[in-house]
C-alpha cells in the first residue's frame, strides 16, 4: 500500500506518444491500482462521481446501498470529507453528472428513487453544485425523465452532452433510450439533438470526454436483455460509430474515465448477462482508434459493476469507489472501497 504523498513522487506524466504504454505487457506493468484507506462514504453503488475543476476536488453524491436509496454530498482532496449544503436534491441512484467549464458548476440531471438497479420512479430534474451549495434549475426545455443517462462537457461547444439512460420500468433496464441532449449553462436550458446517426438505446453507460483525440467516448451498456460492446464517439454535433481491431467484451455498467497520466480512456469491470451475475475486473485503455487491455503489476480491484470513476487532475489519479458486487440478484452486495489508478516508475 502506498500512501498518497508518496505515490504523488511516483506519477509518470507522458505525452501522447507514450500511448505505446498499452503496447506490451512489460510496459503496462508500470500501471498499479492502489488501494486507499481511511474514512469514506457508506458502501454504494450506482452514485455520481465527478472532477470539480473549479474548486479541484472530486464530488460524489448518492447512489444505492442495497437497502436505501442515499442523498449525501461528499469530497475527495487526498481525502474524503462529507459536506452539508443547505439546498440538495433528493436522494437517487441512477444519476448523471458533469462538469460544465463554461460556468464553472457541476450539472446533475435525473435518477431514480427505486430500489437499488431498477428503475421505479425516474427523475427529470436538473441541479448545479457551485462547490459549496446545490441549486435546482428551472429549464425550459428537459430531457424526460429517466435514469442511467450519461454526460459529458465538450469544451468545443462549450455544452454538457447527455445520452440514452432509462425510466420508469421495473427490472434492471426497461425501456431505454436513444435520445441526445445538450447543456447550456449560460442560457440554463436543454436543447434536444438530431444527429443523422447515433448509439442504439442503452443504459446503463458512461460516456467520457477524450481531451487527446478532441470527441467524447461511448463504450457498451446493454438494451433490453442484451450487453453491448460497441464505441462511439461525439464530435459536439455528430455520432460516428468505431470499428477498433479489439474491445473489452460485451458489458454494461463499466467504469470509465479520462487518464490525464496516459492520455487516454481508462475503462474498469463491469458485468455480463441478466441481474449482474458476472461482474468483470480487467482494466482497458482507448487511445483513440482500439482497445488494448492493461495489465497493471499488483492485485486488481474486486470484480464489480456501477462503480465510479474519475480522473482528479488536482492530484493526477484515477479515482474510483464503490460498486455492485452482484452476484445471482444479492443487491446487498456493494463496495465502499477507494482505489487510485497511475502510472508509475
Amino acid at each position: 500500500m502506498v500512501p498518497l504523498r508518496m505515490q504523488s513522487k511516483t506519477i509518470l506524466h507522458v505525452s501522447t506518444a507514450m500511448l505505446a504504454v498499452f503496447a506490451t505487457t512489460t510496459q503496462a506493468q508500470t500501471v498499479r491500482w492502489f488501494p486507499q484507506p481511511g474514512q469514506a462514504p457508506s458502501a454504494r453503488c450506482c452514485s455520481g462521481l465527478i472532477y470539480d475543476g473549479a474548486t479541484r476536488s472530486t464530488l460524489l453524491f448518492g447512489g444505492a446501498n442495497g437497502a436505501s436509496i442515499l442523498g449525501d454530498t461528499w469530497i475527495w482532496r487526498g481525502a474524503w470529507q462529507q459536506m452539508f449544503p443547505t439546498a440538495s436534491p433528493s436522494p437517487r441512484q441512477g444519476l448523471a453528472m458533469a462538469f460544465d467549464e463554461a460556468t464553472g458548476t457541476i450539472v446533475l440531471f435525473g435518477g431514480s428513487v427505486s430500489a437499488p438497479l431498477t428503475l421505479g420512479s425516474s427523475l427529470g430534474d436538473t441541479w448545479t453544485w457551485d462547490g459549496a451549495n446545490w441549486t435546482l434549475q428551472s429549464p425550459p426545455v428537459s430531457p424526460s425523465p429517466r435514469t442511467w443517462a450519461t454526460m459529458a462537457y465538450v469544451p468545443a461547444t462549450k455544452s454538457v452532452v447527455l445520452f440514452g439512460g432509462a425510466f420508469n420500468n421495473s427490472g434492471l433496464v426497461g425501456t431505454t433510450l436513444d435520445d441526445t441532449w445538450t447543456w447550456d449553462g449560460i442560457a440554463k436550458t436543454w436543447t434536444q439533438q438530431n444527429p443523422a446517426s447515433h448509439p442504439s438505446a442503452r443504459a446503463p453507460n458512461q460516456l467520457v470526454y477524450d481531451k487527446a483525440a478532441g470527441n467524447v467516448v461511448l463504450f457498451g451498456g446493454v438494451s433490453g436483455p442484451a450487453d453491448l460492446n460497441d464505441t462511439w464517439t461525439w464530435d459536439g454535433a455528430s455520432w460516428t460509430q468505431q470499428n477498433p481491431a479489439a474491445n473489452p467484451g460485451l458489458r454494461n455498467g463499466p467504469a470509465l474515465a479520462y487518464d490525464g497520466g496516459l492520455n487516454a480512456v481508462v475503462l474498469f469491470g463491469g458485468a455480463v448477462g441478466p441481474c449482474c451475475s458476472n461482474n468483470l475486473n480487467d482494466t482497458w485503455g482507448w487511445g483513440g482508434r482500439n482497445w488494448t487491455q492493461i495489465y497493471p503489476a499488483n492485485s486488481l480491484p474486486h470484480a464489480r459493476n456501477a462503480a465510479n470513476m474519475e480522473y482528479d487532475a488536482m492530484h493526477r489519479v484515477v479515482l474510483m469507489f464503490g460498486g455492485d458486487t452482484n452476484i445471482a440478484g444479492d443487491s446487498n452486495g456493494v463496495l465502499g472501497d477507494t482505489w487510485l489508478l497511475s502510472l508509475v516508475r
